[in-house]
């Protein structure tokens, strides 16, 4: 017979019961009434039934977790290999709630957020956190006992979250975290680009945004339609992860300038100084610009506005785009084993005047957040789930499948893919079959879209190699094709990450930095004045003529002032002060 994980709200209540049948047996024995068994020192009694709890998952009942993750692209129950991987590990089952309009709001007045909350906002975070929502995990032991691999591996993140409570408890666990501060993160604004495309145009000069405008019309001329017989553009954007800003945009600046989004604009990681998102000759209304220009000439996919993420790395696998500032909707979405054979491939191009921001690895962890619902009848549970998700193999499962399928070490624990795992890398609608699993790769994934450990923090069950499989010793290979050759020779680089760091770039430092909640009245503010900033935006870029272009930005400006701009803009230049003293703190 299965043994039941017991609910906390059921274990105290049983808790509770026992103290009171107890009393009352040692009541009867003390009149010369007999209990059954003998009443020990701790309260126990021999000859009892066994309730303890079975860390099998073949001896708990199945249960259902609700997991509120505000960076899910995705609503429902987990599946595929991932449901099938946490199954048979904890008999659990995921119910995957995105963010969305309103719904953080919802939540938090309900008084109940989920089991496993997942934050991609600080002040989200710390807003539920002071509103009572998030467990405490040293409450009743259940970090060291449920979750002992990140209480003794993750210290440095879990003391920051500390530190960073009024009360000084400890009510989640930030992403991304290292095993080592003066390690940097591989890039992912990493400028790819047609490369077969620009050799056939003979590797013009790219030096500044107005030279990729050129590059990508010459491109349009030689490559007209996609795989599907519909029009090709430069790039296709989504409005799904629009923030404070609209996310292509302000990304394009930090790609272009090195400048990391910041409140209601951009912060310089070398000086410190911030850039207003509306101020004149921004760099956020440069790179607006910079895509109305491709508006303009037919370069930038109509639908960008209404799409999907989902539907645009559809668009970019069907050879629709020529372009994308992010690895993942670029060469890793793109570079399939079909298109690398019949000689087409994305490949790294940055312009000379860009400086591409590199992260710097945080032993702190950064500012998106695990978290465990108050409210939760698992807490237990789900310090088990994220404590996994924190040892190496849980982290590579995540990133790469499950092991021995997709997956493993050699004999000298060096990290490689096994021959279906190299084709779910390279392709997410690959099926795994056989060892119990279905569905595609993509199925599989978690849905939660949330790391523990950064990508480029060293594995421990490795022979001294991270988790990211571009520096894997098994994967430094000879070329992938004729264009990926032709790139090597051209750049004189074998890897992306080598030859980013060729070139020029800006590293965003790691530090103990958070970013303070807003009062009540300045986030009525700021929501008014970051939505006038995104529909603005957008209509900025489907602007039909450069007059009309700077009437719309304009009003913008106008419009975002009467809602108290300038109140948003200072708070954000002085968190930008605090922000570079943390930071130049860290430093020495």
């Amino acid at each position: 017979m299965k043994k039941r994980w017991f609910s906390r709200k059921s274990l105290k209540r049983t808790a509770a019961v026992g103290l009171a049948m107890v009393t009352m047996m040692g009541t009867l024995a003390g009149c010369g009434g007999s209990s059954g068994g003998s009443t020990g020192a701790d309260g126990s009694t021999s000859g009892g039934s066994d309730t303890e709890q079975s860390s099998s998952a073949g001896d708990r009942e199945p249960v259902t977790l609700t997991v509120y993750s505000e960076r899910a692209n995705y609503s429902g129950m987990q599946e595929g290999w991932g449901a099938k991987l946490l199954k048979d590990k904890f008999n659990v089952e995921l119910n995957i709630v995105p963010n969305g309009e309103g719904v953080f709001d919802t939540r938090m007045e309900s008084g109940n957020l989920g089991d496993i909350v997942i934050f991609g906002s600080e002040g989200d975070y710390m807003q539920a956190r002071d509103a009572g929502l998030l467990f405490d995990w040293e409450e009743d032991n259940v970090l060291a006992d449920y979750g002992p691999y990140i209480k003794e591996h993750m210290p440095y993140a879990l003391e920051k979250n500390r530190d960073m409570s009024s009360d000084g408890k400890i009510y989640g666990l930030g992403y991304e975290v290292a095993t080592d501060s003066n390690d940097l993160q591989s890039f992912f604004y990493t400028w790819d680009i047609r490369w077969d495309l620009y050799a056939e145009l003979g590797y013009p000069e790219v030096k500044n945004l107005d030279d990729l405008v050129n590059l990508f019309v010459e491109m349009k001329k030689i490559c007209p339609t996609d795989d599907n017989g519909k029009p090709t553009y430069a790039a296709s954007l989504w409005p799904d992860w629009d923030g404070d800003m609209v996310m292509y945009v302000k990304s394009t600046a930090t790609a272009y300038y090195g400048y990391d989004e910041f409140g209601v604009g951009l912060y310089d990681p070398s000086t410190g100084k911030f850039y207003g998102a509306l101020d004149d000759n921004s760099p956020y209304l440069e790179m607006l610009d910079f895509y109305h220009k491709l508006y303009m000439n037919d370069l930038l996919d109509p639908d960008s506005m209404t799409t999907t993420y989902d539907t645009m790395i559809q668009k970019v696998k069907s050879s629709g785009t020529f372009f994308s500032i992010f690895n993942y909707a670029g060469c890793l979405a793109y570079n399939t084993p079909e298109h690398m054979e019949s000689g087409r491939m994305m490949k790294s191009l940055t312009p000379t005047d860009a400086s591409p921001i590199v992260y710097g690895l945080n032993v702190l962890g950064g500012n998106n957040y695990w978290a465990i619902g108050n409210n939760s009848e698992y807490p237990e549970l789900c310090m088990e789930i994220i404590n996994y998700f924190c040892t190496p193999e849980g982290r590579m499962n995540m990133e790469y499948g499950p092991k021995g399928v997709t997956w493993d070490y050699d004999e000298d624990g060096n990290t490689y893919f096994t021959e279906l795992g190299k084709k779910t890398n390279s392709d997410g609608s690959t099926v795994l079959e056989g060892n119990g699993f279905s569905g595609t790769f993509k199925d599989g994934q978690f849905q939660t879209n949330m790391i523990t450990w950064s990508l480029d923090a060293s594995n421990p069950d490795s022979n001294g190699e991270t988790y990211n499989d571009e520096n894997w010793k098994s994967n430094q290979t000879d070329a992938l094709c004729a264009v990926d050759q032709d790139w090597r020779d051209k750049t004189g680089c074998t890897t992306t990450n080598e030859y980013m760091l060729k070139g020029k770039y800006m590293v965003s430092p790691g530090s103990a930095y958070v970013m303070p909640t807003r009062s009540d009245e300045l986030k009525t503010t700021w929501a008014q004045v970051t939505k006038c900033i995104r529909e603005n935006s957008w209509k900025a870029i489907y602007a039909k003529s450069d007059e009309e272009f700077t009437s719309i930005v304009n009003g913008m400006k106008a419009q975002a002032k009467g809602f108290g701009y300038q109140d948003c803009w200072d708070w954000s230049n002085e968190q930008a002060k605090a922000r570079k003293a943390a930071e130049d703190a860290a430093s020495n």
